[in-house]
């Protein structure tokens, strides 16, 4: 009985492995928000990091997270370290800069992978509709025996990442719609 009983647990945990390889590893997370600024001032806070602090749901989690800004414009890096799990450590790069339009960046959470963000600009008769974006491999950047536990992990991405990123387009919206 107990023969049967371990067999039926090696199959299981067995058959969850091969399902993490087999599995789409890919991940999109987007969230949208109307913002009532124009596409030039919203555009202006996201194209630049040093001004990040100001509206970033993770800045928020993490007040004593230390962050470096280094360069401007495309190639525009953000380096930051958090005691915070939730936070962590990583680096950020802008890859692509299309003014008021469109920004992408690079990021780099070291051993927890990678992934690409876009923000897309589109201007509306009142506002700017913001929309965020994330795209990633939860595979790349992982060791292989961690992949199927990551693959796994890709399925809470939207839930986890999805309510930080309409946090932090709440926060920009009311950072951007103050009275002046």
């Amino acid at each position: 009985m107990l023969k049967k009983i371990l067999g039926i647990v090696f199959g299981l945990v067995a058959l969850l492995l091969i399902g993490g390889f087999v599995l789409p590893s890919q991940v999109h997370v987007e969230r949208s928000l109307l913002v009532l600024a124009p596409a030039e001032a919203v555009f202006a806070q996201i194209g630049d990091f040093s001004r990040w602090q100001a509206w970033s749901p993770w800045a928020e989690m993490d007040p004593n997270m230390v962050t470096n800004v280094t360069g401007q414009g495309l190639g525009q890096t953000l380096t930051w370290h958090s005691e915070d799990p939730m936070v962590g450590d990583g680096t950020q790069t802008i890859t692509a800069l299309e003014a008021p339009n469109v920004l992408k960046t690079h990021l780099d959470f070291g051993p927890q992978g990678m992934a690409d963000a876009t923000f897309r600009l589109m201007p509306q008769a009142d506002g700017t509709l913001v929309s965020w974006e994330l795209d990633t491999d939860m595979r790349q950047g992982v060791p292989w025996v961690s992949q199927p536990l990551s693959t796994y992990f890709g399925f809470l991405m939207d839930q986890m990442i999805g309510a930080d990123y309409e946090k932090g387009l709440q926060n920009l919206a009311q950072l951007l719609q103050r009275p002046s």
